[in-house]
């Protein structure tokens, strides 16, 4: 099992939840990550990470699969411009490869928002830390785990 499944799985339990990790024979893109589970794309919460540029601190955001993020929405949000952050970066500052960005279980922590379009749905998807690895779980839970900030920023 790699280290970054391990964090998730760990960060997951020391939450409290159990929760299935599933493992996919490819989830790196949303569409992917829907097909593999058999649910609707926005079920799938994508993990898009930028970078304060002022700061250069990370930023996550949770996003329904089918939607992207308004940049000026988030930067209005985070009340800073934004960059999207490089591979290198997302490895450094997550722990995670880009395909794989776990929405818990980071290296550090890190500023998270959560789309409240993920709120119409009774369960959704996020990845494990791998490309071939997602769990579910409720909106509810998602944001109480992440500590992430409900917000609209998407598109």
């Amino acid at each position: 099992m790699s280290k970054s499944l391990k964090r998730v799985r760990a960060a997951l339990e020391a939450a409290g939840k159990d929760i299935d990790i599933r493992e996919t024979d490819g989830a790196r893109t949303a569409q992917m990550a829907a097909v593999a589970v058999g649910c609707e794309v926005n079920q799938i919460a994508k993990s898009i990470v930028f970078q304060n540029a002022d700061t250069g601190e990370v930023v996550l955001f949770l996003t329904a699969g089918g939607r992207q993020v308004d940049n000026k929405a988030a930067e209005a949000l985070l009340g800073a411009p934004l960059t999207r952050a490089d591979a290198t970066v997302v490895r450094k500052q997550t722990g995670f490869a880009i395909g794989g960005v776990s929405p818990v279980g980071h290296l550090s922590p890190i500023q998270a928002f959560m789309d409240t379009r993920l709120l119409d749905f009774a369960e959704i998807w996020s990845a494990a830390g791998t490309p071939n690895h997602v769990f579910c779980l409720s909106p509810a839970n998602l944001q109480q785990i992440s500590g992430a900030i409900t917000a609209n920023f998407s598109i």
